[in-house]
């Protein structure tokens, strides 16, 4: 799996958000930073600390002209209970066919048996800035803030 690389353009690509309403990358490709992050599951210890790092960041990164939108394999009514509890304020996208992972090459992890945590930081020209794969939720912070302060 190549998947995405920093350079590559953003390819475009939907999928149904937390309120079961479709969402199209094209609606906010070239106007925003975009910071889309793969997780693997809602309401699991890592994928909680990660959600909630972007909620708390949210109006920063809305500040800086940034989208923040999360995708994992879980149903719309799983998203939209994750939603609920942790008050996410950002997209959040169910990929249950795992069509998104595999347009972007995100890795399996864990001997292949966990979906992978990577998260990708596209500039408003929709170029791919940072590709950061790492199963430790907490990694992801400093490099996502580094890479959306370069771009400001």
């Amino acid at each position: 799996m190549a998947g995405i690389k920093v350079g590559d353009a953003l390819p475009l690509f939907g999928a149904k958000d937390q309120n079961g309403k479709d969402f199209d990358i094209a609606s906010v490709l070239g106007e925003k930073i975009l910071i889309i992050y793969f997780y693997p599951k809602d309401d699991t210890p890592g994928c909680t600390t990660q959600a909630c790092f972007f909620r708390d960041q949210f109006e920063d990164f809305k500040e800086s002209g940034a989208e923040v939108i999360g995708i994992s394999s879980d149903s719309t009514l799983s998203h939209k209970k994750f939603e609920t509890a942790y008050k996410l304020p950002f997209v959040l996208l169910s990929d249950q066919d795992k069509s998104l992972r595999k347009l972007f090459g995100v890795p399996n992890a864990v001997l292949g048996l966990w979906p992978g945590r990577v998260t990708y930081v596209v500039d408003k020209k929709g170029i791919v800035q940072l590709v950061f794969n790492s199963m430790k939720a907490g990694n992801h912070f400093p490099k996502v803030l580094e890479a959306v302060k370069r771009m400001m």
